[in-house]
Formats: structure tokens, sequence, C-alpha cells
């Protein structure tokens, strides 16, 4: 992200100015700067793969877009394939699973690594405060582990999903939540379901004081990542929150799989917080396998805006061979 036209909102009606992002207005109004269109499910005949969404629950109003590569499953029909659980970023205050970059994003993510996929669209903040967003992605996660045993109301993942080959995934905002789902799993457990890896693309993770690099940020960066995170979870304890900060995280050793790929953009203000992230892992007990990549010249969430790039490529790759 680039922070250097961001400025303190001057304008008296306006309470919080998150742009690119959100703006919140004093009267409590919410502009939505990004993120608001929504897509339908389809078959897409570019990567053969075909989407459709699922009501999960009416209170609180919880869907998933669920996602199957047709060529695998038409040549095979009984063949089961890894289940992908997707969980999209926005800074918890924007975007949904439907948006066209998600959309587009998972169409090719599927395709490439031969997946069933679910996208979760959790409830957005400010609106719906922080916890809800993580509350959200755990009922989806309980909703499709469900599915175990072949008896689910949704019959792609009764008849194509291994529960045995599960991985979580998210970007940004979502990241973050994919990481907490890894913990519930670990402290809580999820019957039927065997959580084999994590995928941390650019996780939005953040702390009071300045790791590496982050000193020579300008203060108004640091200010932006600490002030959207008061905005999304009021009730907060502050930017070292164990949400927030999971070198604060007494559980962190708890973490339910066995290894964690993390993925870093080398100009991304939150480059050092996702490398940080695998030290302190490394440090909590957990003992599992973690791997950080970086991509060289790239800014936050560069491969949803740029997919065919070399290095967004090169990330798919990996992310690919990481789940097969």
């Amino acid at each position: 992200m680039d922070f250097s036209s961001l400025n303190p909102s001057m304008r008296n009606d306006i309470a919080y100015d998150f742009s690119p992002l959100i703006k919140i207005y004093k009267d409590g109004r919410i502009e939505r700067l990004t993120g608001t269109t929504k897509l339908p499910p389809s078959l897409d005949h570019k990567t053969g793969v075909e989407s459709k969404d699922a009501v999960i629950s009416q209170e609180p109003a919880l869907s998933v877009r669920l996602y199957l590569p047709t060529k695998s499953t038409t040549n095979s029909p009984d063949k089961k394939l890894p289940l992908l659980v997707y969980i999209h970023g926005g800074g918890f205050v924007v975007e949904t699973a439907f948006s066209p970059i998600y959309h587009t994003h998972l169409n090719v993510l599927v395709a490439q690594a031969n997946v069933v996929a679910v996208s979760v669209d959790y409830r957005l903040a400010p609106e719906h405060s922080l916890p809800a967003a993580y509350n959200d992605a755990w009922a989806a996660i309980k909703w499709v582990a469900s599915h175990s045993e072949g008896k689910g109301s949704e019959e792609w993942l009764n008849r194509h999903a291994d529960f045995q080959r599960v991985f979580f995934a998210g970007d940004s905002a979502g990241a973050n939540i994919a990481h907490h789902m890894g913990l519930r799993v670990g402290s809580e457990g999820l019957s039927g379901v065997k959580l084999n890896g994590i995928v941390l693309v650019h996780p939005y993770f953040w702390g009071t004081e300045p790791i590496g690099a982050e000193s020579a940020l300008p203060p108004i960066a640091r200010e932006y990542m600490a002030g959207l995170w008061r905005v999304a979870y009021p009730l907060t304890s502050g930017s070292d929150d164990p949400f927030l900060n999971p070198g604060k995280d007494p559980k962190l050793g708890e973490l339910g799989c066995e290894k964690v790929l993390v993925c870093v953009g080398e100009k991304d203000v939150l480059k050092e917080r996702g490398c940080n992230y695998s030290e302190v892992l490394k440090k909590s007990g957990w003992k599992g396998a973690v791997e950080v990549i970086e991509a060289k010249g790239e800014n936050h969430v560069f491969h949803l805006f740029n997919p065919t790039c070399d290095n967004a490529v090169a990330m798919f790759k990996k992310i690919v061979s990481f789940i097969n």
C-alpha cells in the first residue's frame, strides 16, 4: 500500500479516513471505496472451474462460495481432492467472497492446485465489529467439517472433498483470520478433519513496537495500521492484542497443522510482520515446519491485481506445491 498520498482528513464531517478502503462519517454513514462489486457464481471457461453459493446461516447471515475443478471431477467422478478453505482480505472492512478479484483468484487457484475450495463470506466491520469475522469463519469451517462423513447438505463436499487433506488460506486480514482458525483447530479440535497446512499471504499482523525496517516507516503508515485495527475491533486491548500480534499470544504453539507457508512482498508495509511470524512460531513450541517466501519488488496483495506477472505466477506455483 502506498502511504505517500495519505493525510489525516481535514474535513470536519469525517470521523475516520482509511482511504483507499473506507471512510466513516461522524453521522455514522460508512462509505466503502472498494470491494463493493459482486459477481455471480459461474462456470469459468478459461479455467474449467465451476462455482456455486450456499447459505449456511440465516442469523447471522453467512454464506460461502464453493469451487470445483470440473476437468478432474468429470473424468474421475469419485476421486477425492484436497479441500481448501479460503478467507478473503480487505482490512476486515471491505471486499466479499463474491468480489471480482477473489472470484478470479479462486478460479485460477482451484484450477492450478486441483482442489475443492470454499470461500468464506464473513461479516464486515465496523457494522459488525470483531470478533464477528472470526466467529463467522469458524462457523463456516464447522459447516465444512459437517460433510466429513459424506452426509452434509452440499454434494460437492460430500462427493469430492478429502477431509484428511484440508488447508486454510487467506490474504491480508484473511490471512490473520486463517491463522486464528488454525489455532482454534489446535485448541478445540475439528472432528473428521485433518488440517495439513495454512497459507498466509501478506498477513495483517501488527504490534506496538516497530520491528526490523518498520522503524523507517512514516508515522502515518504505522498509525494507519493500528487505527484500522481499532476501528475493526473497538474493544481491542491495542496493537499487541494476540489477535493482531501473534508474538504476544501464549497459545501460539497450539497451531493445529503440520506446516505453514508465509508469503511476503518486499515493498509491503506488513512484510516484517510476516517474517517475524515465522520466527515467533518457531520459538513457540509448535512442532511443525514454517517457510517464508518473498516476492522481490512487490507491494501488498500484488497478485490479486496482476495475477499473470512473473512473481504472481511463481507464488501460485509455490502454493500449489505446498498443497500437493
